[in-house]
């Protein structure tokens, strides 16, 4: 379903965020008081805005209040990403995810209203040991401390061959899949009667320690 987006700030992890939900067909409103930055990724969203988030008429104006979702993406500088979470509070955002440098920066932020705090570098760290402690994990993040969003290669023959039915897939691994991916085509929402390749990588939802389960179940 697609959804309604505002990013606010156009740094590493903003435009990164921005290039990420237009690429899942999402509406994305890009925001920053940069105007070289919005004039070199005005093509990239749906709409580019030069505006100080720390401004409440300016958002006002731009109807912040209306999105979906708004990522504030301006951890480095912490005041400019207090006020901003604090103005799209007021403004009533339905979902507010901020970027924190540090765990008293996503403690204030989380107590002035944001919804999810995200630290990018501490989760990259977390992203690159897991891959390199698994042949079969391409990709994860977690939506909170107990779940995860996993891309998960399928590399032996354990699950090849086989339709989600066949496998009673949620029943036995506990997660949803999302999407399978073969080379370039992208099956999302998979009926029951999708077959399963070697090759495959798949897109699964739920419990952190059910994905690493299935990640040790494709290791064996």
């Amino acid at each position: 379903m697609k959804q309604t987006f505002a990013v606010i700030g156009l740094g590493r992890f903003g435009l990164s965020v921005c290039q990420s939900l237009v690429a899942a067909g999402q509406e994305v409103l890009a925001i920053d008081n940069n105007e070289e930055l919005i004039t070199s990724y005005k093509d990239l969203v749906t709409q580019a805005v030069i505006a100080d988030a720390q401004d409440e008429d300016a958002m006002r104006e731009l109807d912040l209040g209306s999105f979906n979702h708004v990522v504030i993406a301006l951890g480095q500088n912490i005041q400019a990403s207090v006020l901003s979470t604090l103005i799209a509070k007021e403004l009533g955002v339905k979902h507010i995810i901020a970027k924190a440098e540090t765990t008293m920066h996503g403690k204030a932020l989380q107590k002035i209203g944001a919804d999810q705090i995200v630290f990018p570098e501490r989760d990259m760290g977390k992203r690159v040991a897991r891959r390199l402690l698994s042949h079969n994990i391409l990709n994860y993040l977690e939506l909170s401390d107990t779940y995860t969003l996993a891309e998960i290669r399928v590399e032996n023959g354990k699950l090849s061959g086989k339709t989600l039915d066949d496998l009673n897939f949620r029943k036995q691994f506990g997660l949803t899949l999302v999407a399978i991916r073969r080379g370039k085509d992208v099956q999302v929402s998979p009926p029951a009667t999708a077959v399963i390749e070697k090759g495959d990588t798949l897109s699964v939802i739920g419990e952190t320690m059910d994905v690493e389960h299935l990640d040790s179940e494709l290791s064996k």
